[in-house]
């Protein structure tokens, strides 16, 4: 029998590796990807299949597509949707650019890349597609605006492919991790530094405790997570006969999604005020 193939977006770090290696350990015949160069040469030293995709590009993605299934003979069982960034601040400080490039990453290139596998997947009759969200689709923190928007974008249009794709045989399925151990913080503090003008802001003495935040090192949030953990949901995804809708990880995830379903507004707002006012002491 064949083994599984699998496409991954964003596998430089974090979660997206440790699917990667997980995956591949496991028996799948796994295509890991990322956007520098650098990192697919590391990748392939790593001894996975990797190649080069930028989300942000259209030609890059469908290079990606074309090359995995001339490998595969035309075949792909599953894609995970990984890749992505946060761009920290204020709501009243974020400029329409610096929304856009949030929005092309983490939505427009996923959906691309999705839309350039279904129809593969509608031929077989069969394919899974997993999408990294977070319980920030479903929930928001102040100062995460931009990431809240995406993530809360994402969470819609999978809702709406998963009705679309019944009967197909093409399951999805979100993952919603809470805090997990990766590059994210560094990443995320990179965009600050790029598009948010702190100095210039009403909110520049809480900029300064987000700047601590950020590039404090090890894990900041209760409940961190190793990446392990979304590998399990993920394997979960792939191989359950009845994949569930939406995989929470981390205690966090669980609590603010019952929060969510269970409290008024109000009383919600104030549990997530307080966590933001926490964050920028």
């Amino acid at each position: 029998m064949n083994s599984p193939t699998i496409l991954i977006s964003g596998c430089s770090s974090g979660i997206g590796l440790c699917v990667a290696e997980g995956l591949a350990a496991r028996g799948y015949r796994v295509f890991a990807t990322a956007r520098k160069a650098q990192d697919v040469a590391r990748l392939q030293a790593k001894g996975l299949e990797a190649l080069q995709l930028d989300l942000d590009d259209s030609a890059s993605i469908q290079a990606a597509v074309d090359e995995v299934l001339a490998r595969t003979g035309g075949r792909l069982d599953a894609l995970f949707n990984n890749a992505g960034y946060g761009q920290p601040g204020a709501v009243e400080d974020l400029s329409r650019s610096a929304l856009r490039a949030q929005f092309e990453t983490n939505l427009f290139g996923m959906i691309e890349l999705t839309n350039r596998v279904l129809p593969v997947m509608r031929r077989q009759g069969s394919g899974r597609i997993i999408i990294n969200s977070s319980l920030l689709g479903y929930v928001a923190l102040a100062f995460r605006g931009a990431y809240n928007a995406s993530k809360f974008a994402i969470e819609g249009i999978t809702d709406t492919l998963r009705l679309e794709l019944h009967g197909s045989g093409v399951h999805v399925a979100l993952v919603e991790p809470g805090p997990i151990k990766s590059r994210f913080r560094a990443n995320a503090f990179s965009m600050y530094q790029r598009n948010i003008d702190a100095g210039q802001s009403f909110h520049r003495d809480t900029y300064h405790a987000l700047e601590r935040r950020l590039t404090k090192p090890g894990p900041v949030a209760p409940f961190t997570l190793g990446p392990e953990a979304v590998l399990e949901k993920v394997i979960h995804a792939l191989e359950s006969p009845r994949p569930k809708r939406r995989y929470y990880v981390t205690k966090p995830a669980y609590f603010f999604a019952y929060c969510k379903r269970l409290l008024p507004q109000a009383a919600l707002d104030w549990i997530l005020g307080a966590i933001s006012d926490n964050e920028v002491k």
